[in-house]
């Protein structure tokens, strides 16, 4: 940067620089890569100059005549833009309910922008987050987000993604579905949108309440059922999947058809039992064991989600039917054997002789247990039938009455 002062008075603007060479004397030249990265020592050095060069003069006249600097339009700043554009997502919510703003919050938090529709009126609440809200499912859609995020309920999303208008949509978008059960949407999916769109499914494996601190070792579960390809396409779902991964979730990446006959011994069971205990309404108490803590979380953590989505995961799920018979059938087991060892209790109380006879020497109760035969109550010996004399029996038949015994 070259700093010139002027001899006599400035001339009058006139739209163009007309101070001559010789009205300009120059007082310090400092290279342009020592502008970017002036220190103090620098600073110093040039007032030091300054104070040396001939009479003082005052440096109010002084003029900046150029600035070699980097500006906000220089290689690096675009290349930092670049790199921010690649790295960061811009992801439409569909369905802004509980689960879409517990997604949001992380998704704004990591510096994604997000924009959101839903039937719901939650302009309020996206404010709030930092979530642009589309009541409109148009302006939603002309908005070009490049992740659409389906985040309805299961019993809704087929209708709501038929009344999605895609065609106002870029044709390479990139549409992730998050719902609990996933060869339902798979199917979907593939059937509703046109060939040009990314697809993937994923069911992130917890909720507001299991993941409201950390989500570091909660499982995440994704196929990349259809991507097309193309770089940026396959680095756009990798940036999504980075969100997830940095998060801490535990990546589990297997195909829809096998999450489902997983998740219906897991997550359908967990879900069933979970509401079964809530039905009993069970409390608090001042003896709690950590089993009964931890009961009392689960019921916790699956009824406060609505039972459409418990019926989702049933209704969709050709698999939780089986394990529904399967819990039926291990209860009515367990059941059974309760009542087995209080029937074989109960009867050796009440025939304990019938034991004895059975087993010689010592009893048993049916369950292993031996009684020995000299700690039975011994009972009187069974009463003889009464007889009656012959002539007298004959005579009451005759007379056809009968006789009480």
């Amino acid at each position: 940067m070259m700093l010139h002062q002027s001899r006599g008075a400035a001339p009058a603007h006139t739209g163009t620089c007309s101070t001559t060479a010789n009205q300009l004397q120059p007082l310090f030249i400092i290279p342009s890569c020592s502008t970017r990265r002036a220190s103090a020592h620098s600073r110093r050095s040039a007032a030091s100059l300054l104070r040396a060069t001939g009479p003082q003069r005052s440096t109010r006249g002084l003029r900046v005549l150029a600035i070699d600097a980097a500006q906000p339009f220089d290689f690096e700043h675009r290349m930092r833009q670049r790199i921010n554009d690649e790295t960061r997502l811009k992801v439409g919510i569909v369905g802004f309910g509980t689960f879409g703003q517990f997604l949001a919050k992380r998704l704004v938090a990591k510096g994604h922008q997000v924009i959101a529709t839903s039937r719901t009126p939650y302009e309020e609440i996206a404010r709030k987050i930092g979530v642009e809200f589309y009541q409109d499912v148009d302006d939603f859609c002309e908005e070009h987000p490049e992740v659409v995020l389906l985040a309805s309920s299961i019993l809704s999303t087929e209708s709501v993604l038929r009344n999605l208008p895609v065609q106002r949509l870029k044709r390479n978008t990139l549409f992730v579905d998050v719902l609990s059960v996933k060869v339902f949407p798979k199917q979907l999916l593939l059937r509703e949108l046109p060939p040009e769109v990314d697809i993937l499914c994923s069911h992130p494996m917890f909720g507001p309440d299991s993941g409201k601190g950390s989500w570091a070792g909660l499982n995440f579960m994704y196929e990349k059922v259809r991507i097309g390809a193309d770089p940026k396409r396959e680095r756009r779902v990798e940036t999504f999947l980075k969100f997830f991964r940095e998060e801490g979730c535990n990546m589990v990446e297997m195909t829809c058809e096998e999450h489902d006959r997983q998740a219906a011994s897991t997550q359908f069971i967990t879900h069933t039992v979970g509401r079964i205990l809530g039905t009993m309404q069970l409390r608090s108490t001042e003896i709690n064991t950590k089993g009964f803590d931890a009961l009392l979380n689960l019921v916790n953590n699956t009824t406060n989600d609505s039972f459409e989505l418990y019926y989702g995961l049933f209704l969709y799920n050709q698999n939780a039917t089986d394990e529904l018979e399967r819990l039926e059938k291990a209860f009515d087991t367990v059941k059974k054997q309760l009542f087995g060892r209080l029937h074989d209790i109960a009867r050796q109380q009440l025939f304990p002789m019938v034991d004895a006879r059975s087993t010689g020497a010592g009893s048993g109760n049916g369950n292993g247990i031996v009684v020995p035969a000299s700690s039975q109550p011994v009972l009187p010996a069974p009463r003889e039938p009464l007889a009656l004399p012959a002539a007298t029996q004959q005579q009451q038949y005759a007379s056809g009455k009968t006789i009480d015994v």
